[in-house]
């Protein structure tokens, strides 16, 4: 019994960080290997977290933002508008 205890208390934090370090990898090379930000046809202007279940994003593609809303059901258009002037 002492040795299956001994065992799970070297192994649990081993696991965790185990698990901890390929998230940590896999966000690294996700931005290493995403493509450029110039090449992408579609841009996320803003998001907003209504609830746990619904998301509000404005969307810009080729020259118009479009609001859409992201639930469990899908997403769904709720308005167009033309592209705002860029303000840098």
């Amino acid at each position: 019994m002492l040795f299956y205890l001994l065992k799970l208390a070297i192994m649990l934090p081993l696991i965790g960080l185990l698990g901890w370090g390929a998230l940590k990898l896999a966000r690294k090379m996700q931005d290493r290997i995403g493509p450029a930000q110039g090449a992408r046809a579609v841009r996320i202007v803003e998001t907003t977290m209504l609830s746990p279940t619904l998301k509000l994003a404005v969307l810009e593609f080729h020259g118009r933002e479009i609001l859409v809303s992201a639930s469990r059901q899908g997403l769904t258009r709720l308005a167009e508008a033309p592209a705002r002037e860029k303000v840098e």
